[in-house]
């Protein structure tokens, strides 16, 4: 787990630091307050900046798609790159990496100029920040257990800079029917985790008993199905509402990411405020059996009130959870943090603190 949470340059969060995280942590604020910037730091630190999921993040905003047909790739990639930098800015001394981590190790990721060799056709070297070379070229490096050079004359998307083991999953504000749910669900199927998809599923539906994954009959698609008690035939789950398939997204992520992280955005879209407790209950109880770290966040009042209701529940610590309220002020991004304790007296007295 994410101990601590350190972030310098990476989109509105130009100095950000937590001090203190605990093993599910909610996010709240107003909109434009880096609640999103803080879910794409910590996804970039769990997979140390792979090339990969730098650009899955960049994709999903809109920022970067893509493209084979380009005038010139070093313009096309510094402009897609430049949105992960605070103000969008292109610098090239290294006090302007981005830099996202914990007390112990970080990942950074920075434009360089670099010098080019045509006889070995690699980069030879970086140059340092007091060096001007009239020849060089501009590249992106990252650091993060060594350093990787990413040349920028080329479709980025060939290059793979580290292989580490997917240890996050990321559930967009959006995301109710998870696109990669089937393959999620046979990473567990037969396994002890199936029950935790049964049980969370329950919350909305009590008569669920199974589920499996078909093949549809006009596409290579497959999708959710659920054999409820008292009926004969199965029961596609694309007919039962946006709830019950968020829960499944949602699910389905934590199951597959034992000692690693789950990213949630606005946890509480599709989910009716009724169920958002049950659902956070589950969530507690899971990440602790697979020592799952949860970063999500919301807008809604409400599930601040479950959130704490769950955190608050003798089966559970003070220490399992916490809420993280960010503010804007300017250009500056700061944070207030509410315990166990805080969360019910703000409960009690119906104090709103999103």
């Amino acid at each position: 787990m994410i101990d601590s949470l350190h972030i310098e340059n990476f989109r509105s969060l130009k100095r950000f630091q937590i001090d203190s995280l605990k093993r599910v942590n909610l996010i709240a604020g107003k909109n434009n307050t880096g609640k999103s910037s803080l879910l794409e730091a910590v996804a970039l630190y769990a997979c140390k900046g792979k090339m990969n999921d730098v650009l899955r993040l960049l994709e999903n905003r809109g920022e970067y798609s893509p493209a084979t047909n380009v005038p010139d790739f070093t313009e096309f990639n510094i402009r897609s790159l430049s949105r992960l930098f605070a103000d969008g800015k292109i610098e090239y001394g290294s006090g302007s990496a981005i830099r996202i981590g914990d007390r112990d190790s970080s990942v950074r990721l920075r434009f360089v100029k670099y010098l080019y060799n045509p006889q070995t056709n690699a980069p030879e070297r970086v140059l340092p920040d007091n060096e001007n070379n009239p020849n060089a070229k501009t590249g992106f490096e990252i650091r993060c257990d060594g350093s990787f050079l990413i040349q920028l004359d080329m479709p980025v998307s060939r290059f793979e800079n580290v292989i580490v083991p997917d240890r996050y999953k990321f559930v967009g504000a959006t995301d109710v029917h998870g696109g990669a749910n089937d393959k999620l669900f046979d990473g567990i199927t037969l396994t002890e985790r199936e029950s935790s998809v049964i049980d969370a599923l329950r919350i909305i539906e009590p008569r669920v008993e199974r589920i499996a994954f078909v093949a549809d009959r006009y596409s290579a698609m497959r999708n959710p199905v659920v054999k409820l008690s008292g009926l004969r035939d199965v029961s596609p789950m694309s007919g039962m509402g946006d709830g019950i398939n968020r829960i499944l997204t949602i699910i389905l992520a934590l199951v597959n990411v034992e000692n690693g992280y789950l990213l949630i955005d606005e946890f509480e879209n599709g989910l009716h405020y009724k169920v958002q407790e049950r659902l956070w209950n589950v969530i507690f109880k899971t990440a602790k059996e697979l020592n799952a770290q949860v970063f999500a966040t919301t807008h809604s009042n409400d599930c601040i009130r479950s959130f704490g209701n769950v955190l608050n529940n003798p089966d559970y610590d003070a220490d399992d959870g916490k809420l993280i309220r960010l503010d804007r002020k300017d250009d500056t991004v700061s944070r207030t943090e509410f315990d166990a304790r805080e969360l019910r007296i703000a409960n009690v007295r119906s104090i709103e603190i999103r």
